[in-house]
């Protein structure tokens, strides 16, 4: 290893996780190496390239560069790792080795199934090879123009069982996208989205919350199954991925156990804890032991509030409205979901906006505090006074649940409450 090149050649790479990956499977100094495509060939022809992965857009323009390219990465059409031996330049493709595991992983078989691709590009080649292997019945690539595109997708193709979205539609750092409304595929119930920053895209977002309501579907034709998903985010095929990468590089195998203790620690790292719950039901508290717990950062969306208006929430509620304190608290809430590895407080009524909802599960694994309404403090909080409390409580609770991955009573000490949530988070 030592004076060899390693590292992930892409053109933008600041939401790139691969470093953290393979300095954990071995591969020290590994570096994030950003190229304009005209740097491309001289960089290439570098003899101190030891390995190399290879992401958007470069998977294709890599090809040509290489002297030998692996069959099964040729068959494809796209290299994502590169690996000088002898003076040679070898091209790969363990994309489809990190793929294919990640539908076992998620219990998702694509066999007798008709299966739509959104996008052309590398990643698409990819998936395509996949579920050619996994025996899918039909394979259909959706582009934004051609024959098969985004405006007649659910005219033509609502008979699909499967769908991989292999755009970066959604990815970090522009959160809020999605390719397609679900909604308009009925017969969908396998999403797979090959982003894993951030953990929800909202294409998983809505198959996730379309299978937790257990939408019933066909019912024209008299059939009430429930429409329950299974989905996965990218985020095990890119560690996948990056040990086999790591065994071209340097020819030893790695066992698959890595792969799996990796995703864990990855997904826990990475992902945000986030406390909703009635006024006074104390987030900040159990935020802060939380905090201390797990040692990620603690942010409190109520005092970013105070900071960004530079007055106290009360006053900003009495003397501009509530819809002025809403549209802040929006604001710090996008910022802070925006960012990854923390634990966050948000404010009683962050659920109210579905919007904020989504920004909350995108990135973070969501707790919902509860305390009986007769424990909830009311001093200085002007929306919980007033015998406004049940009525408020009444509105938010069903908010919550829909909101919520887990659920938490904090009837004791805000370390135990804490710890539960810690438990559940790391199991």
């Amino acid at each position: 290893m030592a004076g060899k090149l390693y590292g992930l050649l892409g053109r933008k790479l600041g939401h790139s996780w691969s470093p953290p990956i393979h300095e954990a499977l071995g591969c020290k100094g590994y570096q994030l190496i950003e190229l304009e495509p005209e740097q491309l060939g001289d960089f290439l022809k570098r003899e101190d390239i030891g390995g190399l992965n290879v992401t958007i857009p470069y998977k294709r323009d890599v090809m040509s560069h290489c002297d030998v390219i692996d069959p099964a990465a040729e068959a494809i059409g796209s290299v994502n790792t590169l690996v000088r031996r002898g003076g040679k330049l070898y091209g790969y493709n363990t994309d489809i080795d990190g793929f294919r595991y990640m539908l076992r992983r998620a219990k998702i078989s694509l066999m007798g199934k008709k299966v739509i691709i959104l996008g052309s590009g590398g990643a698409s080649l990819t998936a395509y090879a996949a579920a050619a292997q996994e025996h899918a019945r039909k394979i259909v690539v959706i582009s934004r123009t051609g024959a098969d595109n985004y405006n007649n997708l659910p005219e033509l193709h609502a008979d699909a069982e499967a769908l991989i979205n292999t755009t970066p539609v959604g990815m970090w750092p522009n959160l809020e996208g999605r390719c397609v409304d679900l909604e308009l595929l009925p017969s969908v119930v396998d999403v797979v989205d090959v982003i894993y920053n951030p953990g929800r895209t909202n294409l998983l977002l809505q198959a996730e919350g379309l299978s937790r309501t257990h939408k019933p579907w066909n019912w024209e034709r008299g059939d009430p199954t429930p429409r329950c998903f299974h989905w996965t985010g990218g985020l095990p095929m890119l560690v996948a991925q990056a040990k086999r990468a790591e065994e071209l590089f340097f020819g030893q195998p790695i066992p698959d156990s890595e792969t799996e203790a990796l995703v864990a620690k990855l997904w826990q790292d990475m992902t945000n804890i986030v406390l909703v719950g009635m006024p006074g039901s104390g987030k900040t508290t159990v935020g802060q032991a939380l905090a201390q717990l797990s040692g990620k950062s603690f942010v409190d969306l109520d005092d970013g509030i105070v900071r960004k208006a530079g007055k106290p929430i009360p006053e900003i509620i009495s003397n501009d409205g509530e819809g002025v304190f809403r549209n802040l608290e929006h604001q710090v809430l996008m910022e802070a979901c925006a960012k990854s590895g923390q634990v966050i407080a948000t404010g009683g009524g962050a659920v109210l906006w579905s919007e904020n909802r989504e920004a909350m599960r995108r990135t973070g694994r969501v707790y919902y505090l509860r305390r009986h309404l007769e424990e909830l403090p009311t001093e200085g909080r002007p929306l919980s006074q007033a015998g406004k409390l049940e009525e408020m409580y009444q509105l938010r609770n069903p908010l919550y649940i829909a909101a919520a991955d887990f659920t938490v009573t904090n009837d004791s000490s805000p370390e135990e409450a804490a710890s539960g949530i810690w438990r559940d988070f790391c199991g």
